[in-house]
């Protein structure tokens, strides 16, 4: 009922303008309110962790981790943050984030914007939350490619203590040529580096920390097997589909169609379940997969779980439902 009445007013400042106001209510409540605690109304057992219900944040909306607690209030039942790189940097110029009402989209072309990893780890450090945090990590925007494995690597060092999970973001259309890391020797050679790291760091904390890969929705049949296969090759813990997609079919016309960068929200829900169902296909259950893109009701969320996954996550679906969406997903994945 609240977001109903404060969501006018939200649009009608420009998009990113909205999602920084929307961030620092969330950030402030967190700060003033006890500790969330979620209670296990549907649990489930992903990656060796317990998740108190199915339905997540996705990367993206809390980049830095300001605001985790007051996110934490919502009742998802785990919060990914990020995408955060080694080094602090500013993301592409503005404006970057267009809404598409008719089609309840979002086309966004931030950049990996963030305070860099030192600020995000002293956020979580701060943070109440107790429950489940997966850390999204990328590369600054001016590492080039063929050296994109010491930035992940670098990343992982600073945040794998504190981490539920880490998400290996390597498809944003927003950083140049980083879907090249999708392509299979790319890949095979970072998630080696990833895994190689991994190993000696579950040996200096005393606890192992699971991977997940986050993929795009924009990948035809030979390279979506040949990104099964690497999976299963490395002992990834997981795989994120989708990130946002570079298709404008199901927008063309509409105002910002035009506008470069990657496209989230209700169109997005098609293609992304397709992928999930595809991999699930391929994966024959040995990897269990987290479900997000186009989900801004209950159905969508159930339509994630019977493709195949196993967790499913929300972001731009908020940005239109609000809240009530979280508890709407829920019910819907229970």
């Amino acid at each position: 009922m609240l977001y109903n009445l404060l969501r006018p007013v939200l649009f009608s400042v420009d998009a990113e303008t909205a999602h920084e106001l929307t961030l620092s209510i969330l950030a402030a409540a967190g700060r003033m309110l006890p500790a969330a605690t979620i209670a296990a109304s549907a649990p489930v057992e992903v990656m060796g962790l317990a998740f108190p219900n199915r339905v997540g944040l996705a990367a993206g909306l809390d980049k830095n981790g300001e605001a985790i607690d007051g996110l934490a209030r919502l009742g998802f039942g785990f919060i990914e943050i990020g995408t955060v790189t080694p080094r602090p940097q500013p993301g592409n110029p503005r404006p970057r984030l267009f809404r598409l009402p008719e089609a309840r989209a979002i086309i966004n072309r931030m950049g990996f914007n963030n305070h860099g990893v030192d600020a995000l780890v002293a956020n979580v450090r701060a943070a109440k939350y107790k429950g489940i945090v997966g850390i999204n990590i990328g590369k600054n925007f001016d590492t080039p490619i063929e050296r994109a494995a010491d930035d992940y690597l670098a990343a992982l060092d600073k945040i794998y203590a504190l981490a539920s999970y880490v998400a290996i973001n390597i498809s944003s259309p927003n950083t140049q040529n980083l879907r090249q890391l999708q392509d299979a020797s790319e890949l095979d050679a970072l998630l080696g580096a990833l895994k190689t790291a991994q190993a000696r760091l579950a040996d200096l904390h005393g606890r192992y920390v699971p991977f997940a890969l986050k993929i795009a929705p924009d990948l035809d049949a030979v390279q979506l097997a040949a990104i099964a296969e690497a999976l299963r090759r490395h002992h990834l813990d997981a795989v994120i589909a989708t990130n946002t997609t570079l298709a404008r079919d199901k927008v063309e016309g509409l105002r910002h169609a035009e506008q470069s960068g990657g496209l989230s929200g209700a169109p997005l829900l098609e293609s992304s379940t397709a992928i999930v169902r595809e991999l699930a296909r391929l994966l024959a259950g040995e990897i269990p997969i987290i479900a997000t893109g186009g989900i801004l009701d209950g159905h969508a969320a159930r339509a994630k779980l019977d493709a195949g996954a196993s967790l499913v996550q929300l972001m731009s679906g908020l940005v239109y439902r609000g809240p009530c969406l979280v508890r709407e997903c829920v019910r819907a994945t229970a």
